[in-house]
């Protein structure tokens, strides 16, 4: 069963922030199941989720076997989200935040990669000055990690043209003390930056309980 005809109506009308977190993932999922319209379906989503950070946190994978949802929704769910994402990220951009503190990479990072139940790798590229050029996801695994290589990560810094980047990734046990594949990682994307003209500035691990700098630990040495 679609979703209601009244919450799409009141969504052109009144506009799309009216509307409550279930009448919005139901128009993103535009239809339901058997004997389960999409607004049944979304309520129950939230419900077993804890709400929308949940649904993020599972990601397409862990929602495709989710009764009602499927693949092709799980997709289109993530896609919702990932645009809302990416006009945040853009306007960010636009603004160039600085992030060359660990403080300041904490603060963007944290709420976004901390409660993730996936590991993911992100490089923040940034110009002479410390602002943000932008901002890229280089690898995304399950629970135990993904394989990276210094290439991946210095690609997004040197197509943007960028003076110097930042590490970032989380580790979704909850604990963010780096790794020895961490450090091992780190110091090898520090001396392919150094051979191509860039400085890594810093690698810093999120995670349910706080964050980690790799520079602060002494682990990666200052540029």
């Amino acid at each position: 069963m679609a979703a209601a005809p009244d919450v799409r109506e009141r969504a052109l009308l009144a506009g799309v922030d009216t509307l409550h977190d279930a009448e919005l993932l139901a128009l993103v999922l535009s239809t339901g199941t058997a004997g389960e319209p999409a607004a049944t379906v979304a309520v129950s989503l939230l419900a077993w989720t804890g709400g929308l950070a949940g649904v993020v946190r599972l990601g397409a994978h862990g929602l495709v076997d989710r009764r009602g949802i499927g693949r092709a929704k799980a997709a289109r769910l993530m896609a919702a989200f990932e645009l809302g994402r990416r006009v945040t990220l853009s306007q960010l951009g636009e603004q160039r935040p600085l992030c060359g503190s660990f403080d300041q990479v904490a603060q963007w990072a944290q709420p976004r990669l901390g409660c993730l139940e996936h590991e993911e790798v992100w490089v923040l590229c940034l110009d002479a000055r410390n602002g943000v050029k932008s901002i890229k996801r280089v690898a995304q695994g399950g629970l135990h990690g993904c394989a990276l290589t210094a290439r991946d990560v210095l690609r997004p810094p040197l197509l943007d043209g960028a003076s110097s980047l930042v590490l970032v990734h989380n580790h979704p046990s909850g604990d963010p003390t780096p790794s020895e594949q961490d450090i091992r990682m780190t110091r090898s994307v520090a001396v392919a930056a150094e051979v191509v003209g860039l400085a890594l500035l810093d690698h810093v691990v999120v995670a349910r309980s706080g964050s980690q700098s790799l520079l602060e630990l002494g682990l990666l040495a200052p540029t």
